[in-house]
């Protein structure tokens, strides 16, 4: 089940003001309506899914493994063999995280149903224990499942570019992304999901709004 990530107009009003320009981008785009996956095991997985591809390859994929699967859970993907996930569009590395993410937590050996209990850095630090985890796609669930309200991952690429875009910058060094993200916390997270929507919109449409 999914549901939309909840913002209103006190983070607006904040980053609005902690960044004016932004301010403005968020004026001219509105609302911006990003899925949640409550389960943090089906966001994991969908995570994995879509490390270092594209959003339309992660969604064919992903629709490939529910028609596969059903409904996926520790349990039934931990009795698949990664070849059944390759089968449905996965790299050999990305189906053996999966798998042996599933069994472990089957086994016990690892208590996903915790990490709501943990502060940020600490679901970071448990989830990149895994083989196959990393820290953008641990950054990722803290969003996507837990609905964190500061996440600005410097990992992800789109972000940066949308950073990038919004200040006019050729390039982006870690000390200015810090710089430049910091003020937005404690709302980090809202911030991020209009840096993806300015970081995926046309050159020419971003010019011609007058975001810059």
């Amino acid at each position: 089940m999914k549901r939309i990530y909840e913002y209103g107009q006190t983070e607006i009003d904040h980053l609005s003001t902690a960044d004016p320009v932004l301010g403005a981008a968020i004026r001219r785009i509105g609302k911006v309506e990003r899925q949640v996956i409550p389960d943090p095991f089906v966001s994991l997985v969908d995570s994995i899914v879509s490390q270092l591809i594209s959003n339309k390859a992660a969604e064919a994929i992903w629709n490939r493994l529910i028609a596969h699967f059903g409904e996926l859970t520790p349990q039934t993907l931990a009795e698949a063999s990664p070849e059944q996930l390759r089968a449905c569009g996965t790299t050999t590395k990305k189906a053996e995280a999966i798998v042996g993410i599933a069994r472990k937590i089957v086994a016990g050996e690892l208590r996903i149903d915790r990490l709501r209990e943990m502060a940020d850095e600490e679901v970071v630090d448990y989830l990149m224990a895994l083989k196959g985890v990393g820290r953008w796609t641990a950054e990722m669930v803290l969003i996507f499942s837990l609905a964190r309200p500061n996440v600005v991952s410097w990992g992800d690429v789109a972000i940066r570019r949308g950073v990038m875009k919004l200040h006019g910058l050729d390039s982006l060094t870690r000390e200015q992304f810090d710089e430049l993200t910091s003020p937005y916390s404690p709302y980090g997270t809202v911030a991020s999901l209009y840096l993806w929507a300015i970081a995926h919109l046309p050159e020419s449409e971003f010019r011609e709004q007058g975001m810059t």
